[in-house]
């Protein structure tokens, strides 16, 4: 359940314009996807109608379909940044980095905002791509940007993935210097010390996060991990069962668990 690209990116917007009808009316109502594929029909240029269509079809787990419904936005007006941005994160989540990226890229220079940089940056960061140090320099020396945070712990998901995890472990104590706050930073920071069998020192950095946000799922998640390695099985299970509390559907966690014998 880590979440690949932090920011997890910007989601869409859900612009609920429905009026509310009179319940006699109730079986007169065209189903609701008739209704927004009918919306587009009549106004293409709509951007709220069409991200209304993106984001039925991305709730129902048809990206196809969700993809194809931007993409011929784009046809019709291809100088729209958040056109760019909803087929971005559309294939992100289908599993396209690499569509993904080239999406982001088109939004980026069509408008160069902070949200669009960071996110494009993120996935450099994790494709081992150097431009992500380049766009994390740029979104620091942008003082209008106010992506401090965002600029150091970009620089360490880049190291991370490059294998230098001490230059990440400290690029993610910047971030944290930042923003004591900062959830995924400290999943990164304990996840570059795991990656180097420092198993208590991640085990401390997790336990801090969870201290702070009591329902941060991903560091009881990792924390399960730190005490596997640390032979500590029952304060792994108890960790993993805590994960499960504030995340139902944590796949990892469930699977973690039934390896260890615990069932379900």
């Amino acid at each position: 359940m880590r979440y690949a690209a932090f920011l997890t990116i910007l989601l869409f917007l859900s612009c609920n314009n429905e009026k509310d009808s009179n319940p006699d009316d109730k079986i007169l109502e065209t189903p609701r996807q008739d209704q927004l594929e009918a919306d587009v029909k009549k106004y293409p240029d709509s951007a709220i109608l069409i991200e209304n269509l993106a984001q039925y079809y991305r709730d129902g787990g048809n990206y196809e379909k969700a993809i194809a419904t931007v993409n011929k936005a784009i046809k019709i007006d291809s100088t729209r940044a958040r056109y760019w941005d909803m087929k971005a994160i559309l294939h992100f989540e289908n599993g396209d980095t690499l569509q993904a990226i080239h999406a982001f890229e088109k939004a980026v220079a069509l408008v160069p905002e902070p949200a669009y940089i960071i996110s494009l940056a993120t996935l450099y960061a994790q494709t081992k791509n150097k431009r992500a140090i380049e766009l994390a320099d740029a979104l620091l020396i942008g003082y209008k940007a106010h992506a401090e945070k965002e600029a150091y712990f970009i620089k360490g998901l880049y190291f991370s993935s490059i294998g230098k995890k001490q230059d990440a472990i400290s690029f993610f104590n910047e971030a944290l210097q930042v923003s004591p706050t900062f959830m995924e930073a400290y999943r990164e920071k304990a996840l570059a010390l795991y990656d180097q069998q420092q198993y208590m020192e991640a085990l401390l950095v997790l336990e801090k996060a969870v201290k702070l946000n009591n329902s941060f799922e991903e560091g009881y998640y990792y924390m399960g991990r730190c005490f596997e390695k640390l032979n500590r099985k029952e304060d792994a299970i108890e960790s993993y069962q805590t994960a499960l509390i504030y995340a139902p559907d944590f796949t990892e966690a469930k699977e973690a668990l039934a390896n260890l014998g615990v069932k379900q």
